[in-house]
């Protein structure tokens, strides 16, 4: 579904990505992991065409969206849950959701089914949301999109437990559903029992991928652990 090869990007003068590859199958989960810094935001922002790569080349079903504006890259399939949630605070619920409505399987009746705080809080401003219940309506405003893959950046990324799996659970479904998922997340406890597939990054290169279960003690505490 997606290939990267040898991504590299800039923000300015300063190189952020040195030669990035991922690869993504249809239906699959993966997992980009890495410490604070080492390229993962960057790399998800490469895919999205808002930090367009400088060399190498990103596919997407069988088309090269590498040098495609952002908002082609999304209407060619790729949804975006960005770090921050960054929900439009003064549209309600439902405004925000029907937003970016493209035709599909995902509509308000399905998100809400998914998150059904969201069709409690369906007249309520997105500023008056709770931080997780923000990110919520932010995946359900990415699925509204109806893509083919959905990425989603930290995600569960300072949240109360129970909000945690609250969100871990409807990722859970969204890939036995057969969502292709990109997944950045800091806590492995929870993102390998999702994940198919893993890469991980160190100082803006991809050093290592592979299964979930080839992941050692040795490549966690090298390239993720504090």
């Amino acid at each position: 579904m997606l290939s990267v090869q040898g991504i590299e990007a800039s923000y300015g003068a300063a190189q952020a990505l040195f030669g990035v590859d991922l690869t993504i199958e249809a239906g699959q989960a993966h997992a980009l992991m890495g410490r604070n810094g080492m390229g993962k935001t960057t790399t998800i922002r490469a895919i999205c065409g808002l930090t367009p790569a400088q060399k190498g080349d990103i596919t997407f079903q069988g088309r090269k969206i590498a040098h495609l504006p952002s908002h082609k890259i999304a209407r060619a399939g790729i949804g975006l849950v960005p770090e921050g949630r960054r929900c439009f605070a003064t549209l309600t619920v439902r405004e925000n959701l029907i937003a970016t409505a493209r035709p599909g399987a995902w509509d308000v009746a399905t998100v809400s089914k998914l998150f059904p705080r969201l069709e409690e809080r369906a007249g309520q401003m997105a500023a008056t949301l709770s931080g997780g219940e923000q990110q919520m309506l932010a995946i359900g405003r990415a699925l509204m999109t109806n893509p083919a893959l959905l990425i989603l950046d930290e995600a569960t990324e300072g949240l109360a437990p129970t909000i945690r799996a609250e969100i871990w659970a409807a990722l859970r479904a969204l890939k036995a559903d057969g969502q292709s998922l990109l997944i950045v997340d800091k806590t492995l406890k929870e993102i390998l029992p999702v994940a198919d597939a893993c890469t991980i990054l160190e100082r803006g290169r991809s050093v290592w991928s592979g299964p979930p279960d080839a992941l050692t003690d040795d490549l966690t505490t090298r390239y993720i652990g504090v």
